[in-house]
């Protein structure tokens, strides 16, 4: 079961208020358009039958006159040999051919009748399935649309992202800095290689001169 049952229901359908009312719109208007896609084929189908059958009835009827012309033509010549015999049984014949295409001819009319009406229920369809195609496009356009919007925003929240890696980062180097300066002030304070060694020479002195006075010391006593 489609979502149309009847050619009319699509003709006189209110694209719109279908989608509007629908759970999802655009599934729903996927479904629309490939019912109108069969019910299309199979309209044009219609009409290839109703133009087949058409040219066979009109070279039926085509033919019929043409027999209907000869039964005229033997009648004629029955009378023109004195035998109104064959000639009314002629007229018979012909009149029997002509009451055929009479009925042929009306027939004729249906079908273009049924022709016209198909033409003009094709012509309908295509409309409504132009305008289901337009609401489907407009569908893709704003999907493409939120895509590009919600990439831009993934874009600026990565954005964001970075300028805190990068401010986090400043950060860290500018602690580095200031811990880099308490070191170096404590280094300033702190006794050089030169000053170490100064201080050797010094202590040797102070060790000869304390084993000077020892010496003095032992001598005295």
């Amino acid at each position: 079961m489609g979502i149309f049952t009847r050619f009319a229901d699509i003709v006189n359908s209110n694209l719109n208020a279908m989608l509007d009312g629908a759970e999802d719109p655009e599934k729903m208007l996927k479904l629309i358009i490939q019912e109108m896609e069969q019910t299309l084929v199979e309209v044009r189908s219609a009409s290839v039958r109703t133009i087949a059958d058409k040219k066979e009835l009109a070279r039926k009827i085509d033919q019929r006159k043409h027999y209907s012309s000869n039964w005229q033509e033997k009648a004629e010549l029955a009378i023109s040999k004195g035998r109104d015999d064959l000639a009314k049984a002629a007229l018979i014949e012909k009149q029997e051919i002509d009451k055929s295409i009479e009925a042929q001819e009306k027939e004729l009319l249906q079908l273009e009748s049924a022709l016209a009406k198909l033409n003009e229920d094709i012509s309908h369809l295509q409309e409504k399935l132009n305008e289901a195609k337009a609401r489907r496009d407009t569908f893709a356009l704003r999907q493409k649309t939120v895509a590009s919007r919600l990439k831009v925003k993934n874009q600026l929240d990565n954005s964001a992202i970075e300028d805190a890696f990068t401010k986090f980062e400043l950060f860290e180097q500018k602690m580095d800095h200031l811990e880099a300066e308490v070191e170096a002030f404590d280094l300033g304070n702190g006794k050089t290689l030169s000053d170490q060694i100064n201080d050797l020479v010094v202590d040797e002195k102070i060790e000869e001169e304390l084993e000077a006075l020892k010496n003095k010391f032992k001598k005295a006593s």
